[in-house]
């Protein structure tokens, strides 16, 4: 199960204006995490969505690479987060933000990907207790 449809992106201006009004975060170096409990249409329970801002990264070829990166780690890390949602029938918004200035690699990514999942799934127990 190791794919990122379309389904699983967060593309609806209504959740993504409440998101960010009213939506908690945190922030997991370089990366700034906006997450929300809300209840939307589909069979995935999380919907992701990833920026890098264009004040950082000029390029876009740049700001791409990022977001490749960032999406490639979710797609392959994203079970930590689903087993737990699964459990609680419940559905979350988030927001990856890349604040990081520089460039950086894969390798570097992935633990703080990982890092974000976890969070989030321990924050989403301390929700529903």
């Amino acid at each position: 199960m190791q794919t990122f449809k379309k389904e699983e992106r967060l593309h609806e201006k209504k959740i993504i204006k409440e998101l960010f009004e009213k939506g908690f975060s945190f922030y997991v170096s370089p990366f700034k995490v906006l997450y929300i409990d809300t209840d939307f249409d589909g069979k995935y329970p999380a919907k992701v969505l990833i920026s890098v801002p264009g004040k950082n990264f000029k390029k876009a070829v740049d700001r791409n690479r990022i977001k490749r990166l960032m999406r490639e780690a979710y797609r392959k890390n994203k079970h930590i987060l689903y087993n737990a949602l699964g459990n609680s029938s419940k559905k979350i918004a988030i927001a990856l933000l890349y604040t990081g200035k520089v460039m950086i690699s894969y390798s570097e990514v992935e633990p703080k990907i990982i890092l974000i999942l976890q969070r989030l799934v321990k924050e989403n127990e301390e929700i529903t207790e």
